[in-house]
């Protein structure tokens, strides 16, 4: 039986304290009045979640566009947090790691996981380098990509760890191949309550597509870009901007996102591929997209974050013709979300003017 939002399970800790619903609100009321300011948030989400309306309003990232906030209903976040205790097999009383920040769906996910399915939670400050017990034994963790760099060295006392909120890199990937540690990259949005498909990094012997989670089906729209159907999670129907291929009933790969493609002389280029071919080639944080030209229509561009933009052409020896950037931008720091998400259309806007 799924549980109810206003149930807090009784083997439910945080920071090694076990509350009920009535002292739960008298620590988020705590957090609130005293804690740093990443506790004032998990204080703030605490109280909403407590209260008696049967929905949260949290942010978008702004990643693909202006930041909003929605409504979620609160159920909708229990029937996640139990569709993904199913599928990571969690137990009442597992250890779980909070490195995130709960202003956003992700953060904000792992308090509600906790809650509902009785997992022992320890906060920690919401830094690109964790601050964490690595002698202490975790059983589930999420990081962000950055995050999940900076921890390779101490990731040993954790069992699992998801990784979401940007691309995770092929050598980011390859370092993850002799960790005990399973780690799984995770595909969701605000709008699918946290994520709706995984696959996994390593312990594998070739890449995985993406695997839903149960009670989850996918379809294609007329442009090729995913369909997501979850009646647990959203009452509607959610259409993305992610164009993918399907392996299978439940699996698919993101081929890139539809809002990102390049028309080329006639050739539809995907940012997302070329920055694949050449991930391992350059060595500082780059993008790829587009600026209009007379003769192609778009013509693809480089963005270095760099003091310069000196690079060997040799490095696009693996491309396509079309996929060659014509023209390298650089500029010393990217525009990013308060989560640290690259925006690329701002970029592109302030380097072009």
């Amino acid at each position: 039986m799924t549980p109810k939002f206003d149930k807090i399970h009784l083997r439910f800790k945080l920071n090694g304290i076990n509350y009920n619903h009535e002292d739960l609100k008298e620590v988020a009321y705590s957090l609130v009045k005293e804690g740093e300011s990443y506790e004032q948030v998990i204080g703030n989400f605490l109280l909403d979640w407590l209260d008696e309306r049967d929905y949260v309003l949290t942010n978008t990232s702004g990643s693909t566009g202006l930041p909003k906030s929605i409504k979620i209903k609160k159920q909708q976040m229990v029937n996640s947090s139990v569709m993904t205790g199913d599928f990571f097999g969690l137990q009442p009383g597992d250890k779980a790691l909070h490195c995130l920040p709960s202003q956003y769906i992700a953060g904000k996910m792992m308090l509600v996981r906790a809650m509902i399915l009785g997992l022992e939670l320890d906060m920690a400050p919401p830094s690109s380098i964790p601050s964490y017990d690595h002698l202490k034994h975790y059983d589930f963790c999420a990081m962000i990509p950055l995050q999940l760099q900076n921890s390779l060295d101490r990731l040993q006392q954790i069992k699992t760890v998801i990784v979401g909120g940007a691309r995770v890199s092929k050598t980011l990937i390859r370092s993850l191949q002799n960790l005990e540690t399973a780690v799984f990259e995770t595909y969701g949005m605000t709008e699918t309550v946290s994520h709706i498909a995984v696959r996994q990094l390593n312990k594998t012997s070739e890449m995985q597509p993406f695997k839903l989670l149960r009670d989850i089906s996918v379809s294609k729209d007329d442009r090729d870009c995913l369909v997501i159907n979850a009646p647990a999670l959203s009452e509607d129907s959610i259409f993305t901007n992610d164009v993918v291929e399907m392996k299978s009933g439940n699996e698919f790969e993101i081929i890139g996102r539809y809002d990102n493609m390049i028309n080329s002389g006639g050739v539809k280029l995907f940012p997302e591929l070329i920055e694949a071919k050449l991930q391992d080639k350059i060595e500082q944080r780059f993008f790829i997209a587009s600026e209009n030209d007379k003769v192609l229509g778009e013509k693809v561009v480089l963005v270095l974050e760099s003091e310069t933009k000196d690079l060997d052409i040799s490095l696009f020896s693996n491309l396509e013709k079309f996929e060659v950037p014509r023209t390298i931008y650089n500029t010393p720091k990217f525009i990013e979300t308060s989560n640290g998400k690259i925006q690329r259309q701002k970029n592109i806007e302030a380097i072009l003017g």
